[in-house]
C-alpha cells in the first residue's frame, strides 16, 4: 500500500522504503513484461531495469499524475518497447531445410525467441484485478499461443493491446504512458485486434481446453505420459487434433498434421530410446521435462507444453533443457 509516510521515505532516498512500494508490484510487472517479449529471460532483464530507473526517478514521482502502479508499468512498457527494437535488430538464423530428414518440417512463421513462462510464478502476480475494459481472461493471455501471437505484432500494437485489453488500462492512461495522443492509441488497438483475430482464426473449430487441474485435464495428460513413457505411437497419435503442430522455439518451423507428427515421433522414439517424464506447468498450460534414460543417468532432452482441445493435443511446443532451471527442474536425474 502507497502511504504517504512511505513514500515521503523513498523520495529522501529510503531503500527500505522503496522496496517495501514497488516489490509488491514486481510479479505482476515481470508478466506483463513477459506478454511483450515472449522470453522469460528477457522479461527479467526489463523488470530489473524498471526497478533500478524507478529507484532512480522516485524523488521525482508524484501520485498527482498516475498511480504509482500505474507509473512503473509505464517504465516497464517502454523498457520492452525498447527491447523488442533492439531484437528486431539481431541477425536471422539462417536454416538448411536439406540437413532434415523426412518428414521435412513445415516453415511457419514463429518468434525465434519464444520460453515458457512458469505456473509458480503466476502466483500473485495478478496484482489487482483487470479494468472493466479488459476483453481477455488472465489464463488465456498468459497461454502460449496469445503470447506467440503477440510477438507477431508491431511493438507498440503489442503494448496497447496488453495495456487495454488484458490489464484495462483506460486508453488516456495509456496514451499518456506511451506519450502518444488517445486517438493513436484507439487506432494501435483497432489494428492489433484485426491482426490477433487474424492470427487465432486457425484454432476456431476447435473445443475449448479443459479447466486447469480438472479430471479431464489430467486424463488426457495422463494418457499422454503414458504413451510417451513406454513408446507407444499408435496411443500418442490417437491424442491428436488432425491439424495438430508441433512448434519448436527458436526454430522457425515445426511439424503440421497428424501423419507428419507420427512420422517425426517415429524417428524421435525409435532404436529403443526411451524417456522418463516428469510433470510441470508452464503458461497456464500441462507440460513435462523430458528425460532420456542412458546407463547410469537420466539426461534431460527437452521441455514439452501442451495445448489442449477438448479431450484432445492440438498443439506441443518443445523447448530445449536450458529452460528447466527456471521451473525448478534438474538437468540430469539418478538411473531408477
Amino acid at each position: 500500500m502507497v502511504t504517504a509516510d512511505r513514500l515521503s521515505r523513498a523520495r529522501a532516498g529510503d531503500g527500505e522504503a522503496f522496496r517495501e512500494l514497488a516489490e509488491s508490484h514486481r510479479r505482476e510487472l515481470q508478466v506483463h513484461c513477459y506478454r511483450m517479449l515472449g522470453s522469460f529471460a528477457d522479461a527479467e532483464d526489463a523488470v530489473q531495469e524498471t526497478m533500478l530507473a524507478a529507484w532512480q526517478g522516485i524523488a521525482g514521482f508524484t501520485e498527482e499524475r498516475a498511480s504509482l502502479r500505474t507509473w512503473l508499468y509505464k517504465i516497464a512498457t517502454n523498457r520492452c518497447l525498447n527491447a523488442r527494437r533492439a531484437a528486431s535488430r539481431r541477425p536471422a538464423r539462417e536454416w538448411d531445410m536439406s540437413v532434415f530428414e523426412p518428414p521435412v518440417p513445415t516453415p511457419r512463421e514463429e518468434p525465434a525467441w519464444l520460453q515458457p513462462f512458469p505456473d509458480a510464478l503466476l502466483e500473485g502476480a495478478t496484482g489487482r484485478p483487470p479494468g472493466p475494459e479488459a476483453r481477455y481472461e488472465q489464463a488465456e493471455a498468459i497461454s502460449l499461443a496469445f503470447v506467440t501471437a503477440l510477438q507477431l505484432l508491431p511493438p507498440r500494437q503489442v503494448a496497447v493491446l496488453i495495456l487495454r485489453d488484458v490489464l484495462g488500462f483506460r486508453a488516456s492512461e495509456v496514451a499518456q504512458m506511451l506519450e502518444v495522443t488517445v486517438p493513436s492509441v484507439n487506432s494501435a488497438l483497432k489494428r492489433a485486434r484485426a491482426s490477433l483475430q487474424r492470427r487465432q482464426q486457425p484454432a476456431t473449430g476447435h473445443q475449448p481446453p479443459p479447466a486447469a487441474g480438472s479430471p479431464a485435464e489430467d486424463a488426457i495428460v495422463a494418457k499422454f505420459a503414458r504413451a510417451w513413457e513406454s513408446a507407444d505411437l499408435d496411443a500418442l497419435v490417437a491424442l491428436l487434433t488432425d491439424d495438430v503442430f508441433i512448434a519448436m522455439p527458436p526454430e522457425p518451423f515445426g511439424y503440421q498434421g497428424r501423419d507428419a507428427v507420427a512420422r517425426f515421433w517415429a524417428r524421435q522414439l525409435g532404436a529403443g530410446r526411451r524417456f522418463d517424464l516428469v510433470p510441470a506447468r508452464a503458461n497456464g498450460q500441462p507440460a513435462f521435462a523430458a528425460y532420456l534414460r542412458v546407463p547410469g543417468t537420466r539426461h534431460a532432452t527437452g521441455f514439452f507444453v501442451l495445448t489442449l482441445a477438448g479431450d484432445r493435443i492440438c498443439g506441443i511446443t518443445r523447448f530445449d533443457n536450458s529452460v528447466l532451471p527456471w521451473l525448478g527442474l534438474p538437468r540430469s536425474l539418478p538411473s531408477r
